[in-house]
């Protein structure tokens, strides 16, 4: 049975568009087998939901942009960007494609330190917390997939006041998120954006099938080699980690061709351990009180110097400012 991993308050943000047009919402409930409005839900169910009311609305974007997006637009986006040769200029290509359909929000990607932020803008003036939402969803759900792998994100500021669910926001994207910031931004690593795309129009096609309740669960190769890698690796100390021979062995495999798989996947071994060795070091600085140099060797680094230069590339901060950050 599928978890119930989109929460009630998102559910009423999709439903509010069709509050102010006088549109009943039960029939479109029903028919995405949600029995009632006030409960978690499936991606399933919340991916039919969401289709359902683009076509109420004639709108794919919740009737929350400066024009509509109409039906076939996100179709057209994953043509759009389908054949970028990394996810830098699959993304830049993104921008500019939902700033054509929707004209506000509008993005811009930025990239400094070794972060990469998307912002947004709007010239109308502020939008929903639910809209902004919105948009990185489509965004990097679509980036997640092109490149076979889920994007950790570092940070999210939202420029608008806190909605009243807002601690659903913290949960679903897994990263710090703050209210009232001076401009809206998704934060991520930047050398995620060297990573190939390796998707083709057959691929596409089977995406775009599944989509939007794909999207909702930021896309990652829960089938995959690199998802076993993960595992093995997520259960055990990292001072204890094999290494890339000895994970070869484990899968039968020659360490070539393990390289060789993982690269299809648009991954690699190094990347792997990085991604782990970052989400266990932000969750124990923003979540603990050990030091920085017990953290470092929590994380597999046997110097603090070796994970604080490791740290600032992963993140462009040093811990000690990304833990005074969160701590603010």
């Amino acid at each position: 049975m599928q978890r119930r991993i989109v929460s009630a308050g998102f559910v009423a943000d999709a439903l509010e568009p069709l509050a102010r047009r006088g549109i009943d919402p039960a029939p479109l409930l029903a028919g995405a087998g949600i029995a009632a409005a006030d409960g978690p839900v499936t991606n399933q169910e919340y991916g039919r939901l969401w289709l359902a009311v683009a076509e109420a609305l004639d709108d794919e974007f919740f009737g929350l942009g400066a024009r509509a997006m109409r039906p076939g637009g996100f179709v057209f986006l994953g043509h759009a960007v389908l054949h970028a040769a990394t996810l830098n200029v699959a993304l830049r290509r993104a921008l500019r494609f939902l700033g054509v359909l929707l004209e506000d929000p509008s993005g811009s990607l930025r990239v400094a330190d070794g972060q990469a932020e998307i912002v947004l803008s709007d010239r109308r003036g502020l939008r929903s917390a639910f809209a902004y939402r919105t948009y990185w969803l489509v965004l990097m759900g679509l980036s997640c997939w092109l490149i076979g792998r889920r994007i950790p994100l570092t940070r999210l500021d939202f420029a608008c006041a806190a909605p009243p669910n807002r601690a659903d926001y913290q949960r679903f994207f897994g990263a710090p998120v703050q209210f009232g910031q001076p401009e809206s931004r998704l934060c991520f690593a930047a050398r995620y954006l060297e990573l190939p795309t390796i998707r083709d129009e057959r691929a596409l096609k089977l995406f775009l099938a599944g989509a939007p309740a794909n999207i909702l669960v930021r896309y990652r190769h829960d089938q995959g080699l690199s998802a076993r890698i993960r595992a093995r690796l997520r259960g055990t100390d990292p001072a204890l980690w094999p290494d890339l021979d000895q994970v070869a062995r484990e899968l039968a495999l020659s360490p070539a061709t393990l390289r060789r798989r993982l690269r299809a996947e648009g991954q690699g071994w190094q990347a792997i351990r990085d991604d782990l060795r970052f989400a266990e070091s932000r969750r124990l600085l923003a979540g603990t009180d050990e030091s920085v140099a017990a953290i470092a060797l929590r994380v597999g680094y046997a110097e603090p110097s070796a994970f604080h230069r490791a740290f600032l590339k992963w993140s462009g901060e040093t811990p000690a400012a990304y833990r005074a950050a969160r701590a603010g």
